[in-house]
């Protein structure tokens, strides 16, 4: 079985956030604990297993996300590579539709070799702080929000950006504080620097320290930004020591998500299912 490593929300190997991919052949997945070793053997924040499904339905491939630890219900990233592998390997062209968990996802591939995810728009809802929360960041919070029940992360507002690069957060005592994981987020100190806000993401509940460039958690920083920067088309940088530009479009309850990906990885899985 073929097994691919691809860098997404980047244009360079080595950066952005990687993710296994495997592209199974139709008749379903295999049992849950063989594609759970696999994730935990790959060890990456997030492995995609994809198999086709038959023509003239809703979707066109299936597609289940696995951390090294869990399943979870929406990746970015981990979509965006495994539309990476489709296009690049002449499997699918055009417009790719994946039936997941959060429901029917599109990936577009575009002319500068980029791919657009259309994705579902995270509700917000603000909520107080919890206690605890800025003394495990370590930092002082402005606001907070609830993302829903498909992202599942808490939406942590902080002073500035410099803040959120310095952050240096006690990990075990996030855990209690969400159902997923905390995103840390601030205004660009510099816009013309190409991006507007930048954002971290600590997942230790999923066995993820900290998640490199996370798709899903900018479907709750559009319309975060958007609604406080007047604009539905901005640009998030995650802030992570490998790095990755996200251009994020909020179109109501649907968000757009740009980004580059690079093949890094090419080899075989020799133990199937």
């Amino acid at each position: 079985m073929r097994i691919r490593i691809v860098d997404a929300f980047t244009d360079r190997p080595f950066a952005g956030n990687p993710a296994g991919v495997l592209l199974l052949d139709s008749g379903g997945f295999p049992d849950d604990p063989w594609l759970q070793n696999v994730a935990e053997e790959v060890n990456l924040s997030e492995t995609a297993f994809a198999h086709p499904l038959p023509a003239g339905g809703g979707a066109d491939w299936a597609l289940r996300w696995f951390t090294p630890a869990a399943e979870v219900d929406m990746c970015g990233h981990a979509t965006l590579a495994t539309a990476h592998v489709l296009h690049t390997t002449g499997a699918c062209g055009g417009t790719v539709r994946f039936s997941a968990r959060c429901g029917i996802l599109t990936a577009t591939a575009n002319d500068d070799a980029t791919v657009t995810l259309d994705f579902p728009t995270s509700p917000l809802t603000p909520v107080p702080v919890p206690d605890g929360v800025a003394k495990a960041l370590g930092a002082e919070v402005l606001s907070a929000h609830e993302t829903g029940p498909h992202v599942g992360d808490l939406l942590v507002e902080l002073t500035g950006e410099r803040t959120v690069r310095s952050l240096a957060p006690d990990l075990a005592a996030l855990v209690s504080h969400s159902e997923r994981g905390i995103i840390v987020t601030a205004p660009a100190e510099d816009p013309s620097a190409g991006y507007d806000y930048v954002s971290r993401c600590f997942f230790p509940r999923l066995g993820i320290d900290e998640d490199p460039v996370t798709g899903s958690a900018h479907t709750a920083l559009a319309p975060f930004w958007s609604a406080r920067q007047g604009r539905d088309d901005l640009t998030g940088l995650q802030a992570s020591a490998r790095s990755g530009l996200v251009r994020t479009a909020l179109r109501g309850e649907r968000t757009l998500l740009t980004g580059g990906a690079v093949t890094v990885i090419d080899g075989q899985l020799l133990t199937m299912p």
